[in-house]
């Protein structure tokens, strides 16, 4: 394999670590997890110099939160600098304009080509949701480390009218690729402009045949709707491979598109931020290798990821043991969930042997379909029994009723965005305080950022910019009687009361 390695390993032949949904800080204040994102970010990078890389390609979500925290950022920063500075040469050069490549930055440049910095490793990373652009400025935490000199972001599109991708173009020896970058984008929005034809891809004018076409992309890939998420046949053709970010399940073997002929690869996440079943599939990150238009993917599965395991227990299956009317049942049931967990715990055990990466408490959930008239336990009791040998004890058990289509609100509530609620209130707002002057969707977007991205000033922004626009049109049309405003506008009063009143509803 080593020998095979070297003879693959020349100067025509790009080799780029590929990751994405690193999610650093995620759960840092918990003392058990707190540290696993730092783990495993410092395990990529030691990867990447190992394997003596040509570049990191990252994504999106490389923070968890919009605006990560003062440790998250100093440790990032640090790791960065780390591994991804010193004296070994880069071997590929860049001819694409650099300025349209790198447009969020005042050194619009690649940071291994800046004679103030000693770059061994460049790191390419887009966007993703989590850490996308906020505020007036439009910056996101990336910017913090381009402006730094320890990351390249590139996929940054400025336009909401159209999408323009040019694609960064590299060139090691006789292999000529082009890195295609588009940061995440909100899902129903992007599939808009793709249906409307708002989004092109450009490409080399001379030779297009000799490039190796490389896209990332960090949107739903799965079907969250009618329109919210990405079809693979939006994509242009002529791609070679997608790197898909944003989906957590490790689908990292590359998969061809049949209708149109590119391969798609899904890194999947770093970490588990959610127990489902997806997050258990075992972490990898790719090394792929470029020549010419061929290209190779090795798996590297991750060592210093949490192990997860997860499983399903129907309890109407279990005829043999109970029925909702035997004596003690819920006692029963209980213990049959403390066998199942227990074994799931000695699996983990069995697993770990001989991996002193992987840390000690595994993360347990046992999902347990109680339809059919079984009645829940308590959990937090439960937990208690666990609390020493597992690193999530609250939620080793996650009671669910599949068979049954009754939803309890609450519950839907769990799943459900910011913005789904906002629609969701106002929909059933009594019609005299349905929004005059501020949009659903804008309310909803404000709303949204206000909540998951700490954008304090969010709400206020876009009712100060609403209301001018109001009085610009008022002052247009003439209007200067109180009645005639209000005919104008229709209620706008009660807009800023529903908003007093709402900003504790969603705070």
């Amino acid at each position: 394999k080593n020998a095979l390695e070297s003879t693959l390993d020349d100067e025509d032949t790009f080799k780029i670590l590929i990751a994405t949904d690193v999610h650093l800080g995620y759960l840092e204040k918990n003392a058990i997890r707190g540290n696993d994102t730092y783990q495993t970010f410092e395990e990529i990078l030691q990867c990447a110099k190992d394997k003596k890389v040509d570049f990191i390609l990252l994504g999106g979500d490389l923070f968890h939160d919009n605006k990560p925290s003062r440790r998250s950022l100093h440790i990032c920063t640090t790791l960065l600098r780390k591994y991804c500075m010193g004296d070994s040469p880069v071997t590929f050069n860049i001819l694409s304009d650099q300025t349209t490549n790198f447009n969020t930055t005042q050194f619009p440049w690649v940071n291994y080509q800046d004679e103030n910095l000693n770059i061994s490793i460049p790191v390419f990373s887009i966007h993703g949701n989590h850490d996308d652009p906020t505020g007036a400025e439009g910056l996101c935490a990336l910017d913090l480390l381009s402006a730094a000199g320890l990351v390249n972001h590139f996929g940054h599109s400025n336009s909401v009218e159209r999408i323009e991708i040019s694609p960064i173009l590299m060139q090691k020896g006789n292999t000529k690729l082009a890195l295609f970058g588009l940061g995440s984008i909100p899902d129903e929005r992007l599939y808009r402009m793709f249906v409307n034809k708002q989004v092109s891809m450009l490409r080399p004018k001379e030779d297009q045949d000799d490039w190796f076409n490389l896209f990332t992309i960090h949107q739903n890939r799965s079907k969250h709707g009618p329109t919210n998420y990405i079809p693979e046949q939006f994509l242009d053709d002529f791609l070679d491979l997608v790197v898909w970010g944003h989906e957590h399940e490790c689908l990292i073997t590359p998969t061809r598109n049949e209708q149109q002929l590119f391969y798609v690869t899904q890194p999947g996440s770093s970490v588990a931020t959610s127990l489902s079943p997806g997050e258990a599939t075992k972490k990898h990150i790719g090394l792929l290798r470029v020549k010419g238009r061929k290209m190779n993917l090795q798996k590297i599965p991750l060592k210093t990821v949490r192990q997860f395991i997860t499983q399903d227990v129907v309890l109407a299956d279990y005829e043999d043991l109970f029925t909702p009317d035997t004596h003690q049942v819920t006692k029963k049931v209980e213990d049959l969930c403390y066998a199942k967990v227990t074994e799931m715990i000695e699996e983990a055990e069995r697993e770990r042997l001989g991996c002193p990466l992987t840390p000690e408490k595994p993360l347990i959930r046992l999902r347990v379909d109680y339809s059919g008239g079984f009645e829940a336990f308590s959990t937090s009791r439960f937990s208690q029994k666990f609390v020493d040998r597992v690193a999530n004890p609250k939620d080793i058990i996650h009671f669910m009723r599949r068979r049954e289509q009754k939803v309890d609100f609450k519950v839907a509530v769990e799943g459900l965005r910011v913005e789904d609620l906002v629609k969701q209130y106002f929909e059933a707002a009594e019609q005299k305080v349905q929004l005059s002057l501020l949009t659903e969707q804008g309310m909803g977007k404000a709303i949204q950022e206000f909540v998951d991205k700490d954008e304090k000033d969010a709400i206020e922004e876009l009712i100060r910019y609403q209301l001018e626009k109001t009085q610009r049109h008022l002052q247009a049309r003439g209007v200067t009687t109180e009645q005639d405003i209000d005919m104008e506008v229709g209620g706008f009063y009660q807009v800023i009361q529903i908003y007093l009143h709402d900003k504790k509803l969603f705070s």
